[in-house]
């Protein structure tokens, strides 16, 4: 594979470790399996066994290990048939070490949005003005965009910036993978990006949801025409940033843009 390098500014370079966002603190426990897609068994600290939320209906490759650590939120509420919900899983690291991974798929949009209003992909971007989420789009307008960015009026590149988020927690050594099985829609995606091209720009944005990867691929074993679609898309002018985070027990930090390796 060819590692292709993005541009890193400065600003970029002082940003690493940032917290982009805070949250209460997440309970520790060990997971002891999941099921039904959506539900986890949890045993706590306290030795209390609990069932959480999981918001990842896929296959969680590479970060679904029972019998190792996971973090838990705990929201009650009226509306919520869960108490608990699954959000971050410890993992083997390609170094011998773990790390903290993070599984709440509902998480990427809003990181990755506060990682634009903080300026980590100004140079990649430029000056934004309005960013806008779920914006119908596409063939027939039956598509909906991430976040349709609008260029500040002092931007040199006037085009609007149609922004697609894939979350990555797969890994094959150092190297971040997308999509872990095969994703119909992800392909669709790509397709309708390449068919904004010219008038507007079409950014693809890997949420790497893992800080010990250093390049990202598209994950051709699990979805070879997947990664078919990623390198014509990339031939056609799509834009690809993936972006890393760290997982804390209170915050997701900024970690920086990871070189694609295609």
């Amino acid at each position: 594979m060819q590692i292709r390098r993005n541009y890193w500014s400065i600003y970029s370079v002082m940003m690493l470790g940032q917290k982009l966002l805070s949250f209460p603190l997440l309970s520790e426990g060990i997971l002891i399996k999941r099921y039904k897609r959506f539900l986890a068994d949890v045993e706590l600290a306290n030795g209390q066994v609990v069932t959480a939320h999981c918001a990842n209906t896929g296959p969680m490759k590479g970060v679904l290990f029972p019998g190792r650590k996971v973090r838990l939120r705990y929201t009650p509420s009226p509306t919520r048939k869960l108490k608990w919900s699954w959000e971050q899983a410890e993992v083997p690291s390609f170094d011998g070490s773990t790390c903290w991974v993070g599984v709440n798929t509902s998480l990427p949009n809003k990181i990755i949005k506060l990682a634009l209003e903080a300026f980590c992909l100004k140079d990649q971007l430029g000056p934004i003005g309005e960013i806008r989420s779920e914006v119908v789009y596409g063939r027939d307008n039956r598509s909906r965009i991430d976040l349709l960015i609008t260029p500040d009026e002092k931007a040199v590149d006037r085009r609007k910036i149609y922004l697609e988020i894939k979350n990555t927690t797969w890994a094959d050594g150092d190297v971040a993978l997308f999509p872990d099985t095969v994703t119909t829609r992800g392909q669709k995606h790509l397709k309708e990006l390449i068919g904004v091209l010219g008038p507007s720009r079409g950014v693809l944005v890997p949420c790497l949801s893992r800080p010990d990867v250093k390049s990202f691929a598209p994950g051709d074993s699990a979805d070879p025409v997947y990664g078919e679609l990623f390198r014509m898309a990339l031939n056609a002018g799509v834009e690809v940033f993936p972006c890393c985070f760290g997982f804390y027990r209170d915050s997701v930090t900024w970690e920086g843009i990871r070189p694609l390796n295609v």
